[in-house]
């Protein structure tokens, strides 16, 4: 396991844009959290403006003439958007083909109609993990939650026995798995290599999620049983379609760039050779960038055509595909431009000489900054994109596989404990119909279970790679 020392800084490390001391420094790192902390949810001030001001407070505090502030931030946003944007928006495509072709709804009644009994909790992590991979957490609460209601009610199942294997499911896809945009930014801020980090949170996202769903759904049907509320099941999208893809089609769009990011990874770590051909095709067919745009493509057949979809309505689903993910970029650039801000303010040879004598192992550390951030802000992706900027000096020395686990340890923190400042906690309260307080003992200690069993994985990992 890496452990903090001042040698884990990079030798070309960028000359910090103020001479402000430790103190100072720390200081403006918490002024700087704290403004954007409180703008979110006080002033309830949209994540993006809210890390702009914030990312500017944090330069002024430590002293950072303003223009270099600026230039800081303005390069954190363009190259932040730069390495994930274009992932995010064939992120998006896929997703949005996924189901509006109703691909989402054959995967979920193929595996529905072979479930029963004790694996239907079973069934449904599968088929949250499944569409989880592509759609962002948001999409698929909405895609899901009529599925999740309607097996509660037909096959007189507990709402929390059949809705929160779902909930684990994407919830861990969301925090862990690339191309979903928390762990993307965390990948280019650390310099992590995404297909390893791709397959060593499949490994930890496997038992993290069996746990977190299946198996505490059972103490949760306990302590919060209530029916499945008719007035929130919605209409399904292929209800109104007259055909959708097949099943087999689906599932192998869905995993093509999962298969092809893996590839490389494997590739890279059997060859080892740069000049060798094979290395060199899967270098290119598993960038992250081919890899998505290939799903997209090969989706425009076996989802769109297969459903019936004309030439006028593939593009208007690629259209509406975009829209909605605006903010989403946004948001990602102005928090890789609060992290370059971090970065070019010293902040990472701070935290160095701050917890040289601490014996904390950096795994650890990059969680619990996360999990603070989490619980002041209420934000996933927030938290990721803050602790990826702080701990990201702490990577320089770091192996490939323990560059990789860095990037698990912050997403697993980003998922801890949500709670009233969270929008995804409102989502599932009203949807499944629960009051406050058995949504907190349901769904955030779900996800704390999720964090917590997240990050003891991670450090399992880390003691034999």
């Amino acid at each position: 396991m890496t452990s903090l020392s001042v040698e884990t800084l990079a030798a070309d490390a960028v000359e910090p844009i103020t001479s402000a001391g430790n103190a100072q420094l720390g200081f403006a790192v918490l002024a700087g959290i704290a403004v954007i902390v409180v703008l979110i949810t006080r002033f309830k001030l949209h994540a993006f403006l809210a890390l702009t001001i914030g990312s500017l407070a944090l330069g002024a505090f430590a002293g950072a003439p303003l223009d270099k502030a600026i230039t800081s931030f303005t390069a954190g946003l363009g190259a932040t958007v730069a390495g994930v944007g274009v992932l995010i928006a064939l992120g998006a495509i896929l997703g949005k083909l996924l189901a509006d072709s109703g691909g989402a709804d054959q995967i979920v009644d193929t595996i529905l109609a072979k479930a029963s009994g004790r694996a239907m909790p079973w069934a449904m992590v599968l088929i949250a993990s499944i569409i989880g991979l592509p759609l962002f957490f948001e999409v698929g609460i909405v895609l899901l939650i009529p599925v999740v209601l309607m097996v509660a009610k037909r096959g007189n199942y507990s709402l929390m026995r059949i809705g929160i294997p779902a909930l684990a499911g994407l919830s861990v896809m969301h925090g862990l798995i690339p191309p979903h945009p928390g762990p993307l930014v965390a990948i280019d801020a650390i310099g992590a290599n995404l297909g390893v980090t791709l397959a060593l949170g499949l490994v930890v996202a496997v038992p993290t999620v069996i746990i977190a769903g299946p198996l505490f759904s059972k103490y949760a049907a306990r302590w919060v049983d209530i029916p499945a509320p008719e007035k929130m099941i919605p209409q399904r999208a292929s209800d109104e379609l007259e055909k959708r893809p097949s099943f087999g089609a689906t599932v192998a769009t869905v995993l093509l760039p999962v298969v092809l990011m893996m590839a490389k990874a494997l590739v890279d770590i059997v060859v080892d050779n740069p000049e060798n051909g094979v290395q060199r095709v899967t270098a290119v067919i598993g960038s992250p960038l081919i890899a998505l745009l290939a799903a997209v493509i090969v989706g425009l057949f076996t989802l769109g055509r297969a459903a019936g979809f004309t030439k006028d309505r593939l593009s208007t689903t690629v259209e509406k595909s975009l829209a909605p993910i605006a903010g989403v970029l946004l948001i990602v650039g102005a928090g890789g431009g609060f992290k370059q801000t971090l970065i070019d303010i010293g902040v990472g040879q701070m935290i160095l000489d701050f917890s040289e004598n601490w014996a904390i192992p950096t795994l650890l550390l990059a969680w619990l900054i996360a999990v603070a951030i989490r619980l002041a802000t209420g934000s996933a992706t927030v938290a990721t994109i803050s602790a990826a900027g702080l701990v990201a000096p702490l990577a320089a020395d770091m192996s490939t596989s323990h560059a990789a686990l860095l990037v698990l340890a912050i997403g697993a923190g980003s998922l801890f404990f949500s709670h009233v400042n969270d929008a995804g906690f409102w989502l599932v309260k009203e949807y499944f119909g629960m009051s406050v307080g058995q949504t907190i003992k349901t769904w955030s200690v779900m996800e704390t279970i999720i964090s917590v069993v997240g990050i003891v994985f991670v450090l399992l990992l880390s003691l034999v790679l």
